[in-house]
């Protein structure tokens, strides 16, 4: 399974077992090997159209901090059921206007604490063969301080998509294989 369908499976299952209402428009994914992070858009708060940009801000995170308590035990209990099928830890955020807040993440060492937005960083470096462990994708980051690496990065991952588009529709090596041992069969009986 591709990493965009093991996304997709994951973001299907979220729109039949969240409830109704919680979110306007579908969730918004963010995968890495440790953690799924499920950010959803709640619908802004009414306000008179003079509010002030603190006001509209304060309205938004009350917003958020309203979604985040009365959804907790419900939140724990999606969450679990979404890690026992995945073996990933769920963390969850919301997002209402401008407002963005994620509630709980994994920090995870590697030569700090990094949550999951550098990590994934770290991963693609490793995965795509620009470096061979975390350490050494860290080490590479800190060379590119002050340059646009996130253009590149994006540019990268969208390679490492196609790569992975074109082997998922090759053919299966362990059948390949198979059909190497029946034909090596059939000449030794011949």
């Amino acid at each position: 399974m591709t990493r965009r369908e093991r996304e997709e499976r994951i973001r299907g299952w979220l729109a039949g077992r969240l409830p109704e209402g919680w979110f306007i428009g579908p969730v918004e994914l963010t995968i890495d090997r440790e953690e799924i992070t499920v950010v959803g858009r709640l619908a802004p708060p009414k306000l008179p159209d003079d509010a002030s940009p603190a006001e509209r801000a304060a309205a938004e995170a009350g917003r958020i901090k309203e979604f985040r308590e009365r959804t907790r035990e419900q939140r724990i209990r999606i969450a679990r059921e979404l890690e026992h099928a995945t073996k990933q830890k769920v963390a969850w955020g919301a997002q209402c206007g401008g407002t963005r807040e994620t509630f709980t993440t994994l920090s995870l060492p590697v030569m700090t604490r990094l949550r999951q937005p550098e990590r994934m960083v770290l991963d693609t470096l490793v995965e795509s063969g620009v470096a061979r462990t975390r350490s050494e994708a860290l080490a590479w980051c800190v060379k590119l301080v002050g340059r646009n690496a996130e253009a590149w990065l994006r540019e990268l991952r969208e390679a490492m998509a196609e790569v992975e588009r074109i082997r998922a529709h090759g053919p299966d090596v362990s059948e390949t294989a198979e059909r190497g041992d029946e034909s090596s069969t059939e000449a030794e009986a011949s």
